[in-house]
């Protein structure tokens, strides 16, 4: 299931995603606009999907996977995602390469889940 996050979680409830289907990490699109995120899921792209549905523009959108700490380590994010796949805005790869669009998305990230 996918879930839009628009305040901040607590670590309990992003380790509340683990399992969904993931065990041991958790898909996240960010709308680095709307400071928003989706969360959950087995693709980005159905992510992707619910926030271009409530209104989001693809080109605010960055995908990747955060890894929540068991043990209330902080958690590691992956910046790799197949939605990253933007030629058109400089990004020919998977992993988001552009340093100011992982600080657009890590910003996003601080205020709703780290």
């Amino acid at each position: 299931m996918i879930k839009i996050i628009t305040q901040k979680i607590s670590p309990d409830g992003l380790r509340g995603f683990l399992g969904k289907p993931f065990s041991d990490m958790v898909k996240f699109v960010a709308d680095v606009e709307k400071g928003i995120l989706a969360m959950g899921g087995e693709l980005h792209s159905d992510a992707e999907a619910v926030l271009l549905q409530k209104g989001s523009s693809q080109k605010n959108l960055w995908g990747g996977n955060v890894y929540p700490g068991s043990d209330g380590a902080a958690p590691r994010i992956e910046y790799t995602s197949m939605i990253n796949i933007r030629p058109s805005a400089g990004n020919r790869s998977m992993e988001l390469k552009d340093e100011k669009a992982r600080g657009r998305v890590k910003a996003v990230l601080d205020k709703l889940i780290l």
